[in-house]
């Protein structure tokens, strides 16, 4: 069996190779993060058979893709580590404080080496593709919800009765207005119903069309030139990062669809929350067990024991911040569509804890299901629940 390690960084990376003998086939072998450094490595490979070659990295971010897609398009599967569990197998093999790319690349090796091999999934890049497009619309969802506060400031002093009358949210309709007629005094001279009366499904009636234009005619705001102009701005802004999403959930969407992971098949769980949890996971085979699931998400609770003293902590919330975050949310879904799990938050609510730990909770339950489901390749099945 050959074991290589590799330490990834930004435009190069450095080896270890060696045979389960321990006989060293390369010492140190640093090779440049572009096609020929790539093709250089691989021709050091090309000796052994596929399936006798391990390879172990850290978990680097974006620096290693462009190296494991090179490995999964040339049929070499690879185990990526958390750097802080290869930081802390270090410290354990020695008290120096040394720190070398070369020296990284071995311990990354001897790591390896150590623990079962679990290589990455075959379907890494698809993964690895849907996680990208969650994470990035994460991203603009944030952007949205800040140019929705500014555009909440800015109607505050050129119409603050606009808002409160759509009961305080930015919907199809309001934007419509928005988007059109942009001032007060432009609103309460409209004279098209027809238009914003279809965009509504008909909830807007004229009575409510003539109460927005006297509304706008009484106006207690003030407008000039440049309200205006950071008005349609942020209109602007808004519109475009609102439709970049919409794109994105489509893409979403058409992924998970092809993959149609068992997760799915949760009432509560849609396309989009599906995407987060499988693509923050990736292969749920590399988990021995359900209690890894919680301990990657950060959501386990800390434990304390000296002596006679023991004690349960707080939740650790170390591992994906985005990955528990989620969770969170999803596991406020879940206990709206099914009987068991909202019994469960019941349960945990009448033992005296607040929502928040208790959808922790629920949390807990919902990825010990996941677990199951993914590991084994069934469907959801309520009447199994306990």
């Amino acid at each position: 069996m050959i074991y290589v390690g590799i330490d990834i960084s930004k435009y190069k990376h450095d080896c270890f190779i060696c045979k389960d003998t321990g006989e060293i086939i390369v010492e140190n072998l640093s090779f440049e993060n572009n096609k020929k450094g790539f093709q250089r490595f691989l021709d050091l490979l090309k000796s052994y058979d596929n399936e006798n070659v391990h390879i172990g990295l850290e978990a680097t971010g974006h620096y290693g893709l462009n190296l494991k897609l090179f490995l999964e398009k040339n049929n070499y599967n690879f185990m990526e580590f958390n750097p802080l569990l290869v930081k802390e197998f270090k410290k354990s093999l020695t008290l120096r404080r040394t720190k070398t790319d070369k020296v990284d690349a071995i311990i990354i090796c001897q790591k390896l080496m150590s623990v079962p091999y679990t290589p990455n999934s075959k379907l890494f890049y698809h993964k690895y593709s849907i996680k990208s497009l969650s994470r990035l619309r994460e991203s603009l969802v944030k952007q949205r919800s800040k140019y929705m506060v500014q555009l909440t400031n800015i109607l505050d002093i050129i119409f603050p009765e606009f808002k409160p009358f759509f009961n305080n949210k930015f919907s199809v309709t309001s934007l419509y207005f928005l988007n059109k007629y942009g001032t007060a005094e432009k609103m309460a001279n409209m004279r098209d119903f027809e238009t914003p009366n279809k965009l509504s499904k008909c909830h807007l009636t004229y009575a409510k069309f003539a109460k927005l234009k006297e509304l706008a005619k009484n106006t207690i705001g003030e407008s000039n030139e440049v309200f205006e102009i950071e008005l349609q701005t942020l209109i602007c802004l808004y519109n475009e990062i609102d439709s970049k999403i919409n794109s994105i959930d489509k893409q979403i969407s058409t992924i998970v669809k092809e993959l149609n992971p068992p997760t799915l098949s949760i009432p509560g769980i849609g396309e989009l929350t599906t995407a987060v949890i499988i693509s923050e996971y990736g292969d749920f085979n590399k988990f021995s067990n359900a209690d890894k699931l919680l301990s990657f998400a950060g959501l386990e609770p800390g434990i304390y024991q000296s002596g006679t003293i023991s004690c349960n902590g707080k939740m650790v919330k170390r591992g994906s911040g985005y990955l528990r975050y989620s969770l969170m949310n999803i596991a406020n879904i879940v206990i709206k569509y099914n009987p068991t799990f909202y019994d469960f938050y019941l349960k945990k609510r009448s033992e005296g804890k607040n929502h928040r730990v208790a959808l922790s909770h629920v949390c807990k339950k919902l990825l010990r299901v996941i677990y199951k489901l993914e590991t084994q390749n069934i469907l959801f099945d309520p009447s199994l629940l306990k």
